[in-house]
């Protein structure tokens, strides 16, 4: 088992820049593959990012790529997401994900564990 739990959102102008955070306790977090999602009003959770156990690969939904970046900090339990050049369209509650593969996969099916959301909304 293991519990995430994720801080660092808030209000922010389009153009700015919020890094996420997600502490995980309970098992070894290098156990797993993490994974950000986001959820709109209305809309179903989608993959935003991603990343492997040991760090080597990431992935990117194709609307943030060049401006999200997704890292992890094993010896910290924790993974972040960098957001720059937000935009109104980025508003959401983003959650964090771990799954038992030695990658991330898109589809919030894979995941095992999640935590509670963060609000973060980006304003024009």
């Amino acid at each position: 088992q293991v519990q995430l739990v994720e801080s660092g959102g808030g209000l922010v102008q389009a153009g700015g820049s919020l890094r996420l955070s997600c502490a995980a306790s309970g098992r070894t977090l290098s156990r797993y593959a993490l994974g950000w999602f986001r959820q709109a009003p209305g809309k179903e959770r989608e993959f935003v990012a991603g990343i492997s156990r040991s760090a080597g690969l990431t992935s990117y939904a194709d609307s943030v790529k060049g401006r999200f970046t997704i890292s992890r900090d094993n010896a910290k339990k924790t993974v972040y997401l960098q957001m720059n050049s937000l935009k109104p369209e980025d508003t959401a509650v983003y959650y964090c994900a771990a799954e038992s593969s030695d990658w991330p996969r898109r589809s919030t099916y894979e995941y095992d564990y999640w935590g509670q959301g963060t609000q973060v909304t980006v304003s024009s």
